[in-house]
């Protein structure tokens, strides 16, 4: 998936960096404060909500973007009211995922 994703930014000219590691981009977020964060909920070691909290903490100006395999109502709000710009259920289309990060970068606090 982070091979595929980086292919598409890369062709829609934008400068993405991947993760594989939620506590290293947590690291790599303390001193490079991204402007866009696109964050799975289901990854290993920590949930994409507790990166998303823990994110907010650390780099408040960064947009978030959730996306997940499974649409759950409660996830979904969770993430929105805690900020989030955009919630995605995969298989999610290359221009929805290409709009809301466009629209994220527009709205950069």
């Amino acid at each position: 998936m982070l091979k595929g994703l980086a292919r598409l930014f890369s062709s829609a000219d934008l400068d993405a960096k991947t993760f594989d590691d939620p506590g290293e981009f947590l690291h790599y977020a303390q001193t490079h404060r991204p402007t866009v964060a696109l964050i799975d909920v289901c990854m290993p070691l920590m949930s994409g909500l507790e990166v998303q909290s823990r994110l907010a903490k650390i780099s408040p100006s960064t947009r978030v973007i959730i996306f997940t395999g499974k649409d759950d109502p409660l996830v979904r709000s969770t993430a929105l009211n805690a900020g989030a710009s955009a919630f995605l259920t995969k298989p999610f289309d290359d221009e929805e995922l290409l709009t809301a990060i466009r629209l994220a970068l527009t709205f950069v606090r």
